[in-house]
């Protein structure tokens, strides 16, 4: 699925299982864990494949439930 050029650089985009990667939805953030992505071997732009969105939309919209929340720190800057 993935091997094809980053369109940004040209470097090539491989397939990484990440730990979590954070996105963000018009409802908040959503997390999802040990997902797979594709990632640009030379400047590190991220790419999901259209399963990933759809997952975090669902989660997102309440149509499918979290495994769990996590409080999120927020703080001012300045």
């Amino acid at each position: 699925m993935y091997g094809y050029k980053c369109e940004y650089c040209q470097g090539t985009v491989k397939e990484r299982i990440v730990d979590r990667e954070a996105f963000k939805h018009k409802t908040g953030f959503v997390i999802l864990e040990d997902v797979p992505i594709g990632i640009c071997d030379r400047c590190g732009n991220r790419y999901y494949t259209a399963k990933i969105l759809h997952k975090v939309e669902k989660v997102a919209t309440g149509k499918i439930h979290p495994d769990r929340n996590e409080l999120v720190p927020v703080a001012h800057v300045g």
